[in-house]
């Protein structure tokens, strides 16, 4: 079963996409765009094209467990995503994603405009196996 990781973002979408077998992550990419339809409108589409089965998207959740309204908006965009796929979309909580993503990214000379434009898709990447991982406990 193919899945795919959403890390959600108001400017950059950061997108990751398993194997075929749902092991392991494959493809990372970002999507540009602001619009919340038209973002789930470019996903429904990358899903088709690459089969995906599921879809797992990062919830921000604070790190006192609340939810804010980050929280919502992404709350709001699996419910569209639904919509459109008719697949199910399970929410991750996504808390550090972010933080060790741009760590990774340093510790690798991704420095400025180039680790800005890749964050997300390294972001999605953690979420995807995370969620990967916790199917084989």
């Amino acid at each position: 079963m193919r899945v795919m990781a959403i890390d959600y973002g108001d400017q950059r979408t950061g997108i990751a996409v398993s194997d075929p077998t749902g092991t392991l992550t494959g493809e990372a990419f970002v999507i540009k765009e602001w619009d919340a339809h038209r973002l789930a409108e470019t996903i429904a589409g990358e899903c088709r094209a690459r089969n995906v089965q599921r879809l797992v998207l990062g919830c921000p959740i604070n790190m006192d467990g609340s939810r804010g309204p980050r929280a919502a908006k992404s709350m709001e965009l699996a419910e569209i995503l639904r919509e459109l796929t008719g697949l199910e979309v399970i929410m991750w909580d996504e808390r550090r994603t972010t933080v060790d993503a741009h760590r990774i990214l340093s510790e690798n000379g991704r420095h400025g405009r180039r680790r800005k434009e890749t964050v997300d898709a390294v972001a999605a990447s953690l979420i995807l196996e995370g969620y990967l991982g916790s199917l084989t406990r």
